[in-house]
Protein backbone atom coordinates (compact mmCIF):
# COMPACT_ATOMS: atom_id res chain seq x y z
CA UNK A 1 0.00 0.00 0.00
CA UNK A 2 1.22 3.46 -0.74
CA UNK A 3 0.91 6.97 1.26
CA UNK A 4 -2.27 7.93 -0.45
CA UNK A 5 -3.79 3.90 0.26
CA UNK A 6 -4.44 3.64 -3.12
CA UNK A 7 -3.39 0.72 -3.64
CA UNK A 8 -6.56 -0.93 -2.03
CA UNK A 9 -9.47 -0.99 -3.96
CA UNK A 10 -12.14 0.20 -1.93
CA UNK A 11 -10.37 3.75 -1.00
CA UNK A 12 -9.55 3.80 -4.58
CA UNK A 13 -14.00 3.41 -5.31
CA UNK A 14 -14.31 6.41 -2.30
CA UNK A 15 -12.12 8.79 -4.05
CA UNK A 16 -13.58 8.46 -7.26
CA UNK A 17 -17.18 8.62 -5.91
CA UNK A 18 -15.77 11.38 -3.86
CA UNK A 19 -14.78 13.04 -6.99
CA UNK A 20 -17.71 12.37 -8.48
CA UNK A 21 -20.14 13.65 -5.84
CA UNK A 22 -18.09 17.03 -6.06
CA UNK A 23 -18.49 17.58 -9.51
CA UNK A 24 -22.36 16.41 -9.29
CA UNK A 25 -22.50 18.85 -5.99
CA UNK A 26 -20.95 21.83 -8.61
CA UNK A 27 -24.00 21.43 -10.83
CA UNK A 28 -26.25 21.39 -8.59
CA UNK A 29 -25.58 24.36 -6.91
CA UNK A 30 -25.14 26.11 -10.33
CA UNK A 31 -28.85 25.01 -11.43
CA UNK A 32 -30.36 25.85 -8.13
CA UNK A 33 -27.84 28.71 -6.64
CA UNK A 34 -30.26 31.57 -5.53
CA UNK A 35 -29.94 34.36 -8.33
CA UNK A 36 -31.62 37.51 -6.49
CA UNK A 37 -29.32 40.23 -5.04
CA UNK A 38 -28.62 39.33 -1.04
CA UNK A 39 -29.23 41.93 1.31
CA UNK A 40 -30.74 44.04 -0.88
CA UNK A 41 -31.47 47.40 0.55
CA UNK A 42 -29.21 47.56 3.49
CA UNK A 43 -25.58 47.93 3.71
CA UNK A 44 -23.16 45.46 4.91
CA UNK A 45 -23.21 47.18 8.45
CA UNK A 46 -27.02 46.83 8.65
CA UNK A 47 -26.96 43.18 8.03
CA UNK A 48 -23.61 43.06 10.16
CA UNK A 49 -25.83 44.92 13.29
CA UNK A 50 -28.58 42.26 12.81
CA UNK A 51 -26.57 39.60 12.71
CA UNK A 52 -25.10 40.58 15.99
CA UNK A 53 -28.45 40.84 17.49
CA UNK A 54 -29.30 37.76 16.14
CA UNK A 55 -25.86 35.84 17.97
CA UNK A 56 -26.02 37.89 21.36
CA UNK A 57 -30.07 38.53 21.86
CA UNK A 58 -31.58 41.45 23.36
CA UNK A 59 -29.17 44.51 24.10
CA UNK A 60 -29.08 48.09 24.48
CA UNK A 61 -28.01 50.40 22.10
CA UNK A 62 -25.06 51.20 24.27
CA UNK A 63 -24.47 47.38 25.00
CA UNK A 64 -24.83 47.03 20.53
CA UNK A 65 -22.31 49.45 20.42
CA UNK A 66 -19.28 48.48 22.56
CA UNK A 67 -20.20 45.24 20.84
CA UNK A 68 -19.87 46.62 17.43
CA UNK A 69 -16.84 49.12 18.81
CA UNK A 70 -18.90 52.19 17.43
CA UNK A 71 -19.98 55.37 19.12
CA UNK A 72 -23.76 54.74 20.80
CA UNK A 73 -24.59 57.71 18.12
CA UNK A 74 -23.88 55.58 15.01
CA UNK A 75 -25.44 52.77 16.72
CA UNK A 76 -28.29 54.51 17.79
CA UNK A 77 -29.00 55.84 13.96
CA UNK A 78 -28.72 52.55 11.95
CA UNK A 79 -31.18 50.90 14.70
CA UNK A 80 -33.10 53.52 13.56
CA UNK A 81 -32.79 53.03 10.16
CA UNK A 82 -33.54 49.17 10.70
CA UNK A 83 -36.39 50.11 12.92
CA UNK A 84 -37.99 51.94 10.54
CA UNK A 85 -38.05 49.46 8.29
CA UNK A 86 -39.47 46.69 10.91
CA UNK A 87 -36.64 44.74 11.70
CA UNK A 88 -35.81 45.75 14.91
CA UNK A 89 -37.63 47.11 17.97
CA UNK A 90 -37.34 48.97 20.92
CA UNK A 91 -39.07 47.00 23.99
CA UNK A 92 -39.23 47.91 27.65
CA UNK A 93 -36.88 45.61 29.44
CA UNK A 94 -39.00 43.47 32.42
CA UNK A 95 -36.86 43.70 34.82
CA UNK A 96 -35.61 47.15 34.96
CA UNK A 97 -38.29 49.37 33.77
CA UNK A 98 -35.95 52.45 32.88
CA UNK A 99 -33.46 50.16 30.41
CA UNK A 100 -35.14 49.88 26.59
CA UNK A 101 -33.43 47.31 24.99
CA UNK A 102 -33.76 46.17 21.01
CA UNK A 103 -34.12 42.88 19.60
CA UNK A 104 -35.18 41.53 15.77
CA UNK A 105 -38.58 42.12 14.96
CA UNK A 106 -39.92 38.19 13.00
CA UNK A 107 -39.67 40.47 9.91
CA UNK A 108 -35.66 40.65 10.73
CA UNK A 109 -35.51 37.00 11.75
CA UNK A 110 -36.70 36.17 8.15
CA UNK A 111 -34.63 38.73 6.15
CA UNK A 112 -31.34 37.05 8.23
CA UNK A 113 -32.89 33.24 7.52
CA UNK A 114 -33.63 34.47 3.79
CA UNK A 115 -30.36 36.11 3.30
CA UNK A 116 -28.66 32.45 4.50
CA UNK A 117 -30.24 30.41 2.58
CA UNK A 118 -28.19 30.04 -0.74
CA UNK A 119 -30.70 27.73 -3.25
CA UNK A 120 -33.44 28.55 -4.70
CA UNK A 121 -36.11 26.96 -2.63
CA UNK A 122 -38.80 27.15 -5.36
CA UNK A 123 -36.73 25.81 -8.25
CA UNK A 124 -35.56 22.73 -6.00
CA UNK A 125 -39.12 22.37 -4.52
CA UNK A 126 -40.29 21.72 -8.41
CA UNK A 127 -37.36 19.34 -9.31
CA UNK A 128 -37.93 17.27 -5.94
CA UNK A 129 -41.84 17.43 -7.25
CA UNK A 130 -40.66 14.91 -10.38
CA UNK A 131 -39.09 13.00 -7.91
CA UNK A 132 -41.41 9.64 -6.16
CA UNK A 133 -41.40 10.40 -2.82
CA UNK A 134 -39.62 7.40 -1.43
CA UNK A 135 -36.36 8.42 -3.74
CA UNK A 136 -36.60 12.04 -1.71
CA UNK A 137 -37.09 10.71 1.48
CA UNK A 138 -34.00 8.62 0.53
CA UNK A 139 -32.04 10.91 -0.69
CA UNK A 140 -32.11 13.73 1.99
CA UNK A 141 -31.44 10.51 4.79
CA UNK A 142 -28.25 10.17 2.57
CA UNK A 143 -27.27 13.96 2.32
CA UNK A 144 -28.54 13.79 6.39
CA UNK A 145 -25.89 10.55 6.80
CA UNK A 146 -23.17 12.41 5.16
CA UNK A 147 -22.95 15.62 7.28
CA UNK A 148 -23.75 13.15 10.23
CA UNK A 149 -20.31 11.84 9.01
CA UNK A 150 -18.84 14.72 8.53
CA UNK A 151 -19.14 15.91 11.72
CA UNK A 152 -18.46 12.90 13.44
CA UNK A 153 -14.68 12.82 12.02
CA UNK A 154 -14.49 16.44 12.51
CA UNK A 155 -14.60 15.70 16.49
Amino acid sequence: MDWRGASIPGVRRVKEQSRAFSSLFGEVFALFHRRVPKRAGLTPESWALLEHFRLAGPLTVTEAGRHMDRAQSVISERIDRLEKKGLLRRLRDERDRRRVLVWLTPEGEDRLARDARVLDEGRLARALARMPAAERARLLASIERLLKCASMRAR
